[in-house]
């Protein structure tokens, strides 16, 4: 029987293998772009998030808002980035993905996960609903523990 100590060891070991090949596939995709990473993490919170405004970039990029306006410039300037004027507050801004931006950001959602395919194809048949349901099992466990600090705000 695993202990608790093995278990949360097991899922840190998975967690950095898994991190790591995911970031390098990111950086891999960034560089081929010529975007850098904070661009590229402007754009994905874009993609996400669907709009938001300057502000709200530079707080979650950690960034000041004239960073942040810096970085949105040049994403505007590439055809990546759309400025609007915010119904509810005309002097703030709006930003969303351009039809550009949006596809970019696709095509780097496939090109960083495309090893997962070669992942499971690895796995022997007799596996797949063995790691499937343990998969399943931690995603819903992640998920209501992100529910349990959401609900603490």
């Amino acid at each position: 029987m695993t202990s608790s100590s093995e278990l949360t060891e097991t899922i840190r070991q998975w967690m950095d293998v898994i991190t790591t090949r995911s970031m390098q596939e990111r950086s891999h995709f960034v560089k081929a772009t010529g975007l850098s990473l904070p661009q590229f993490g402007i754009l994905m919170h874009l993609y996400y998030s669907k709009n938001c405004g300057i502000s709200h970039l530079g707080e979650h990029m950690d960034i000041s808002a004239p960073a942040a306006s810096q970085i949105v410039d040049r994403l505007v300037q590439h055809g990546l980035v759309e400025r609007t004027e915010d119904p509810n507050d005309r002097r703030a801004k709006q930003l969303t993905l351009t039809p550009k931006g949006r596809e970019l950001i696709e095509t780097g959602i496939v090109a960083r996960t495309r090893w997962v395919d070669e992942l499971a194809a690895s796995l022997s048949p007799e596996n797949y609903d063995a790691v499937a349901s343990t998969l399943a099992m931690l995603t819903e466990a992640v998920r209501r523990l992100e529910q349990s600090e959401i609900n603490k705000l």
